[in-house]
């Protein structure tokens, strides 16, 4: 628990994925606000209440909740305070507290496509069975308002709504301007850059996200922004975003180049090139390895230093 200045505290709860602990925060103001609700799991509930009760404060006295995206570890608890009368996030976030089946239905069918376009063989299809089981690990509910770049925050209206799309469809950034506080979530974080993560369109027969490059977008728009110190999802508060931002930006830059490379070696398929550049981890982690893979072809395709032609139903990029 860490007391940052007086109308915001950090509360850690430990999780079970790889990314580690997930740092949520009590805001005061008009309203006292939960934003981001980590994981739902006996240990984060456990973690939270002691450090809210350090903080003065008991679950009851939470009046909303404000949530920065959809991912599991940061809705995980919404169920868990009843007198929490609005759940407040991006519209997207609505699919995944409500657990929307026919989206979740359209989720898996992008993916069973995606998968069969990018030549992934059949013995890896396996993992499409397990989309959903990150899920036991989330709350659910129903947002009550939804906000949108350039809102104020219900409750507190010194804090400014970001769109910062790119790790996640539904993710939502926060900024007081009067001395550039930035609660980030997932979006800018201090020790690793963020995962842009695939998802499907929200609707069926849209052009799907292209979340590298909202990603990047995003990164270059928050140097504009005045930001002084981030908040995030995870690992340290840091300042240093002028140095940051523009070193996360070249390195994914070098990574494309290594893609590159492969290509002017002859002609490829998504799962051929992700193969090669995360030889150790593309068969546990197939869907954050094909995320970052696709990223770095649709950045080199957007530089117009790729192509691509469909054979057979199979997405092959030649340099």
């Amino acid at each position: 628990m860490n007391v940052l200045d007086k109308t915001i505290s950090q509360i850690t709860v430990p999780t079970p994925f790889a990314v580690g602990d997930t740092h949520v925060y009590i805001l005061k103001g008009d309203t006292l606000s939960l934003i981001d609700a980590g994981v739902k799991t006996t240990e984060a509930w456990e973690a939270f209440t002691i450090q809210l009760k350090e903080l003065g404060y008991y679950p009851n006295d939470i009046e909303q909740i404000i949530l920065t995206h959809h991912h599991p570890d940061h809705i995980g608890l919404v169920e868990n305070f009843p007198r929490a009368k609005r759940m407040i996030a991006h519209k997207n976030v609505d699919l995944w507290l409500t657990r929307d089946e026919s989206f979740f239905n359209h989720y898996e069918q992008f993916f069973r496509e995606l998968f069969q376009m990018s030549g992934v063989p059949k013995e890896y299809h396996g993992f499409l069975d397990k989309l959903r089981r990150p899920l036991l690990f989330a709350g659910t509910g129903k947002l009550t308002d939804i906000i949108t770049e350039g809102d104020a925050l219900p409750g507190h209206d010194e804090w400014k709504v970001i769109e910062t799309k790119g790790h996640a469809q539904s993710h939502l950034s926060f900024i007081r301007e009067e001395d550039g506080s930035f609660i980030g979530g997932d979006h800018l974080l201090s020790h690793i850059s963020s995962n842009p993560l695939l998802e499907p369109p929200l609707h069926f027969g849209q052009a799907r996200p292209k979340p590298m490059l909202q990603y990047r977008n995003n990164l270059q728009k928050c140097l504009s922004l005045g930001i002084t110190k981030v908040y995030p999802g995870h690992g340290e508060m840091f300042s240093n975003i002028n140095d940051l931002v523009p070193a996360r930006l070249v390195k994914q830059e070098q990574r494309a180049r290594k893609v590159l490379t492969l290509l002017r070696e002859y002609s490829q398929t998504a799962f051929q090139i992700c193969q090669q550049i995360f030889p150790k981890q593309y068969e546990k982690q197939l869907d954050l390895t094909m995320s970052e893979t696709i990223g770095q072809l649709d950045y080199l395709e957007n530089e117009n230093l790729i192509s691509k032609t469909n054979e057979d139903g199979v997405i092959y990029y030649h340099a």
